[in-house]
């Protein structure tokens, strides 16, 4: 019994943690990008600590609460369709047994996430400005856009695996031993 309490009480926490940090990018909206990656980062605590399908329903939770609760609307999709599952996908793929295939698979999930980012928010949702935004970088502003996304993505994926090793040395013992 202790343990599902103790389960449903860190995915409370860590939501409400997450939604707070959604519900920020509409009041701080220069950082409506890295928000969301830190709400993503809250995710791989749930993973680690009690399982990756928890961390899954977790997610699920908090994307349909950021629908609700977050003003920006671009935030909330950035959490729903790239960085908020992506910490939980990626402890996935560190089963892997070759470091470059692990890359590969890591860049691949990304790129069809803002690729569908892309449609999404353009053709259902229609948020025209994303279109000329591209404009202004002329015939291959598109190809521009999704490259430096692409180094974005690799500097957040290197984070993360140092945000994970430290978690493991020193948070994570620390929950553990509290528990």
């Amino acid at each position: 019994m202790r343990d599902i309490s103790y389960r449903v009480a860190l995915g409370g926490i860590v939501s409400a943690l997450c939604l707070v940090t959604m519900f920020l990018a509409g009041v701080l909206p220069a950082l409506y990008i890295v928000l969301p990656m830190i709400a993503g980062v809250l995710m791989m605590i749930i993973a680690e600590e009690v399982s990756k399908s928890w961390a899954l329903l977790t997610y699920i939770a908090v994307s349909i609460l950021a629908m609700f609760i977050t003003f920006d609307k671009e935030a909330a999709l950035l959490f729903i369709l790239i960085f908020g599952h992506y910490p939980i996908l990626r402890l996935y793929t560190e089963k892997m047994p070759l470091k470059w295939l692990r890359r590969l698979v890591r860049m691949l999930i990304f790129n069809v996430c803002v690729i569908t980012y892309f449609y999404v928010t353009v053709y259902i949702f229609g948020l025209d400005e994303m279109l000329e935004e591209f404009d202004d970088y002329g015939r291959y502003g598109a190809y521009i856009m999704l490259g430096m996304a692409n180094i974005i993505f690799v500097l957040y994926d290197l984070n993360l695996d140092n945000i994970h090793r430290r978690y493991k040395k020193k948070l994570a013992v620390k929950l553990r031993k509290n528990r």
